[in-house]
């Protein structure tokens, strides 16, 4: 029978020094924001041996609800592929911070609504807690666009840290 401390850690694992290793799941969307909390796990928390996951959900809302969407299949395909674009160039930039960082992460591409996506990669992984960043919406615009931040911070099974955004 585990004790509880190891039951704790990814799939039980100890680190050699009798300490247990900690997973990490750090949500990036490409954003100011969720860099900043990127930059900031690893200049604040990260230790050598940690399993540090980055997962970034690509967003391929413009095209879903584009009123041309049915009509015009090379606007279709013109989106699609920005949207690849644009996930291809995010997931670079992550890539390059870590290598910087010299931090050996598993890189995640989730696809889905951002807040559920996460919050399944979460559990799927065992992390011991997940990293996001905030926008920081107001209450109006947080409830009519809904705050990925928010979702994750409800329905998580694990801590979450959301790092506020200082502009430079």
């Amino acid at each position: 029978m585990a004790d509880a401390a190891s039951s704790q850690a990814v799939g039980g694992q100890r680190d050699g020094r009798g300490g247990d290793i900690m997973a990490v799941l750090i949500a990036v969307d490409g954003s100011d924001q969720s860099f900043s909390a990127l930059d900031w796990y690893l200049n604040n928390i990260w230790k050598s041996g940690s399993k540090v996951i980055v997962a970034h959900c690509s967003d391929y809302s413009s095209v879903v609800w584009a009123p041309i969407m049915s009509t015009d299949s090379a606007a279709v395909s013109n989106m699609m592929q920005h949207c690849e674009d644009t996930t291809n160039n995010i997931l670079a930039q992550i890539q390059q911070k870590l290598a910087r960082a010299k931090i050996d992460a598993q890189l995640l591409r989730l696809a889905g609504e951002p807040g559920p996506a996460i919050v399944k990669a979460a559990d799927e992984h065992r992390v011991d807690y997940i990293v996001t960043g905030t926008r920081g919406l107001g209450t109006l615009r947080r409830t009519l666009l809904g705050s990925v931040s928010s979702h994750i911070v409800h329905h998580a099974h694990c801590p979450v840290l959301v790092c506020p955004f200082k502009k430079q």
